[in-house]
């Protein structure tokens, strides 16, 4: 999967889902597409439940309409992203401090599969949405309120940081038999030459 870049997340999407790394113009970072890469949940390479973890439940297709990350007081709605013409996922309206985006043509949260969600950590002018993501810690809890009236909770496996040169893309974005997110933004040092951050942080997380 490629990444793509926005102030404060880095997503790149493609059919595939698997890719390297791109860089927009306007401060933005975004994740790619992950490859359809089988990776089983019980692997922890893969981000996923650890040995022993019964990660059966699953939910159907239904689009995700609001976050809830009590652990680092989130409370945002969702905007559907999609991929511009280099094959980069389009970043969420740059100066809505409190919004979160998923790919709507991939996995919705709570379907099987790797579902991805990002948003900035910053604006120009404040910080973010995702400011804290990195303080969420395995074993926090958040829970993705759907179109259909279900919520889907989720359980943080683990958070970490890769640096956009050397982006595990077949970790993140690998296909998965059990419901998965990845909540992705931005991290590390800001570099003003380049107009993009350095890292990028992705939560690693599994329905429960």
């Amino acid at each position: 999967m490629t990444a793509v870049f926005w102030s404060g997340v880095g997503l790149v999407l493609a059919t595939t889902l698997l890719g390297g790394t791109g860089q927009s113009s306007d401060d933005a970072h975004a994740p790619q597409a992950p490859a359809a890469v089988s990776a089983s949940p019980s692997d922890p390479a893969a981000g996923g439940p650890t040995a022993g973890e019964t990660a059966t439940r699953r939910l159907p297709r239904s689009e995700p309409t609001r976050l809830l990350i009590p652990a680092i007081d989130v409370d945002a709605p969702f905007t559907d992203l999609d991929l511009n013409g280099k094959g980069q996922l389009e970043a969420p309206p740059p100066h809505n401090t409190n919004l979160v985006g998923w790919y709507a043509k991939g996995v919705s949260p709570g379907e099987p599969g790797t579902s991805i969600i990002a948003g900035h950590v910053d604006t120009t002018t404040s910080p973010a949405v995702f400011a804290r993501l990195g303080e969420l810690e395995k074993g926090d809890r958040f829970r993705v309120l759907r179109a259909d009236g279900s919520k889907a909770t989720f359980v943080v496996d683990e958070t970490e940081s890769f640096d956009k040169d050397d982006f595990p893309d077949d970790r993140v974005y690998a296909d998965t038999p059990d419901a998965q997110v990845r909540l992705i933004t931005c991290a590390g040092e800001y570099d003003r030459d380049a107009r993009d951050y350095t890292e990028n942080l992705v939560v690693f997380a599994h329905l429960v």
